[in-house]
């Protein structure tokens, strides 16, 4: 068994923080299928004080995984056809999340693939909708703990990288705020700005 990380991890760093410390670690889904991973490499933060953030005006049935505990998923719907999903960070109560933007397959590729309908490695996890897919990703993956015997998440082989800061993607509110990282070169990485 791979050593997961454990609710503490999450617990210990501020949402902005979170989103560069998730960097590098690997996403596990262990499911009837079979075994998918991949590297996060893209990450957005989303804090309840920012307009984007679906927290930020209040509770309500659509976002209540956000005002969990740290280390918890939030999975959503957007445009009525695909879901999104996020690592609830910061305190129980405030409504915070970081937002898992894409993925360096790693294992598994062949069900990715078959889950993706495609062949193309770089098109099967770059960007929140496809790797949500690709790694059978549900909405009720909702509430789940990123420490599941299911699904959890394990630290970096190799923390040797540059982190790119820059604006977040697809946001009209709070679009110039520098909430989102990424890994520099890597090809995974959604969109390049």
């Amino acid at each position: 068994m791979p050593h997961i990380l454990p609710k503490e991890f999450y617990e210990k760093y501020d949402t902005v923080s979170l989103s560069k410390k998730l960097l590098g670690c690997t996403l596990v889904h262990d499911s009837q299928e079979g075994r998918t991973a991949g590297i996060i490499v893209e990450t957005e933060a989303y804090l309840h004080n920012d307009p984007a953030c679906h927290a930020y005006r209040k509770k309500t049935p659509r976002n209540a995984a956000m005002f969990e505990g740290a280390g918890v998923s939030y999975v959503y719907l957007i445009y009525g056809l695909y879901h999104c999903f996020n690592i609830v960070s910061g305190e129980k109560n405030i409504g915070e999340a970081v937002l898992i933007r894409a993925l360096e397959p790693v294992e598994g590729i062949e069900l990715m693939q078959t889950r993706r309908g495609t062949k193309d490695i770089k098109n099967l996890c770059s960007g929140p909708a496809k790797l949500v897919t690709a790694m059978g990703i549900t909405p009720d993956f909702n509430f789940l703990p990123l420490y599941a015997d299911e699904f959890y998440c394990i630290p970096p082989d190799n923390e040797d990288f540059e982190i790119v800061t820059t604006t977040r993607i697809g946001i009209t509110q709070g679009a110039d705020l520098l909430y989102r990282f990424y890994i520099k070169g890597n090809k995974f990485v959604s969109k390049l700005k």
